[in-house]
């Protein structure tokens, strides 16, 4: 008995780490079509990842008010991606707007685990702190993971590579492999005093798929970007810029955004939250920049919105539109505005 313990031991370590050894390279090397849908949540945040083999993810789950409405629209989603379930939801931070929907979200569709960047930082703000206890009434419930992520981190979505750069006002200290370069743009980027509510504390993740890579800072702040991202470029290109923060002026440094050199930069933002006129424009000059997507035409920005075709919700009351990017990892991807039923093409670089 002894000895077939012996050799049971080995052999399943051989098998965890052959599993393991697996899913890295399925993680390396995608086969299919990544979906990601951009949830109309009237200016906060609601993303949505679902892989060719229905793992999911999705980032923030929008507000609690308005009867459920932006957790039925998560739920609508979720259907239209054909899941029953959702596997992991990754809270970026406590505002009302990113995580008071999570207690209605469960009541409509199954969840596996939560993620997010521990403690609550800014516990005088009462909308907040009362996103902050319905979301720890979920937990309570002991019926969920959870998770709390640290940057390093890799995400626990299977054939899906997220790496965490931000969270809990820490990021990643070293280069991402192809980054390192002294950043030119921080000298655009003037200094600003430090954040001290939740958005400084933003989970952020680098989500790469096959030769695609698309950031989502949550709504890090101007000066935590700067922090990141000066002397050195720590992040490298990317392909697809989630625009922090809504498009709000507090974030979308020169520094930042400047520097990854997005594709296509995609902002969720309300008609009067978010969409700031010195943001469009900056996000506008990005070098090499070949498209800009909006949720909604910002008020604030009036004649500097971008096309109409580019523009989920035009102006005049919501009409709940999102948009849907199709990835794929030879490093092609499309997005398709439901609201003109057309889809925009991006080749491989």
């Amino acid at each position: 008995m002894k000895s077939a313990l012996r050799l049971t031991r080995p052999l399943t370590l051989v098998a965890c780490l052959l599993v393991a050894f697996c899913a890295t390279l399925r993680a390396q090397h995608p086969t299919g079509d990544l979906k990601i849908f951009f949830i109309d949540v009237e200016g906060g945040q609601s993303t949505l990842f679902v892989t060719p083999d229905h793992h999911s993810l999705l980032i923030d789950t929008g507000w609690p008010d308005y009867q459920g409405r932006d957790a039925d629209r998560i739920a609508a989603a979720a259907k239209r991606a054909g899941l029953d379930h959702i596997d992991d939801v990754l809270l970026t931070h406590y505002h009302v707007d990113h995580t008071g929907g999570v207690p209605q979200l469960v009541d409509r569709i199954p969840v596996g685990t939560f993620i997010d960047h521990g403690p609550l930082r800014e516990p005088g703000d009462k909308p907040t702190a009362d996103a902050f206890a319905g979301y720890q009434k979920v937990l309570a419930t002991g019926k969920y993971g959870h998770i709390v992520a640290k940057p390093g981190d890799r995400l626990p979505i299977p054939g899906f590579s997220g790496l965490v750069l931000t969270a809990d006002g820490n990021f990643i200290d070293h280069p991402l492999p192809g980054a390192g370069q002294p950043n030119p743009f921080c000298k655009d980027s003037p200094s600003r005093p430090a954040d001290q509510t939740e958005n400084a504390r933003s989970l952020g993740t680098l989500i790469t798929w096959g030769k695609l890579r698309i950031l989502d800072l949550g709504d890090l702040t101007w000066d935590k970007e700067m922090d990141m991202m000066c002397p050195t470029n720590v992040i490298g290109h990317i392909d697809i810029l989630i625009v922090s923060h809504h498009g709000w002026n507090q974030s979308s440094s020169p520094a930042l955004v400047d520097a990854i050199t997005p594709r296509v930069a995609i902002m969720d933002n309300g008609a009067t939250k978010g969409g700031s006129k010195p943001t469009v424009e900056t996000i506008r000059k990005i070098p090499g920049l070949e498209a800009e997507w909006q949720l909604h035409y910002s008020e604030e920005a009036g004649p500097d919105n971008p096309p109409d075709p580019f523009i989920a919700n035009l102006h005049g009351p919501d009409t709940g539109f999102g948009l849907e990017l199709t990835a794929s990892p030879r490093g092609s991807f499309s997005v398709y505005n439901p609201r003109t039923l057309k889809t925009m093409d991006y080749a491989a670089h």
